[in-house]
């Protein structure tokens, strides 16, 4: 499998086992800077738990298995450092956000972006959450692909 990543100043080189090293990258959700790849998760923006509430528990496995590995769009999936991620567990926009202000709208269009490509549904608090954001973020604009 491959991983869009992110890197600010250096690219990274891939070596065995498709070990990266040399990288320099960014975290948007905290914005934190990084040489050590073993220092981020990547992150489903929408995690699979939220995921399956919001209609892949009626999926084929092998849908499942195709969301879970988006590799289609650039930020289904993304490099982020560790505690931010695991802080934010399978919680969706009402109940936590990237703690750097400037990520919101960033997080919250990747958020949308996914929901649509993959025609996920948005529960009620979501939705409410979602549009409290999204008034803050007159410049945001959602461009998605449908999942094949």
């Amino acid at each position: 499998m491959a991983i869009v990543w992110t890197w600010t100043a250096k690219k990274p080189r891939q070596g065995k086992s498709c070990r990266l090293t040399g990288g320099t990258w960014r975290s948007y959700y905290d914005g934190r800077t990084d040489t050590d790849a073993r220092k981020l998760d990547i992150d489903h923006v929408v995690p699979l738990a939220e995921a399956w509430d919001s209609g892949p528990s009626k999926w084929t496995a092998q849908r499942r298995e195709q969301y879970a590995n988006d590799l289609g769009a650039d930020l289904s999936l993304v490099a982020v450092s560790l505690g931010p991620n695991r802080t934010k567990g399978d919680k969706d926009p009402a109940e936590w956000m990237p703690p750097v202000k400037d990520a919101t709208c960033t997080y919250a269009t990747d958020w949308i972006t996914a929901k649509l490509r993959w025609k996920l549904t948005v529960d009620p608090t979501e939705a409410r959450a979602l549009r409290t954001i999204a008034a803050g973020c007159p410049d945001a604009t959602v461009a998605f692909t449908p999942a094949p």
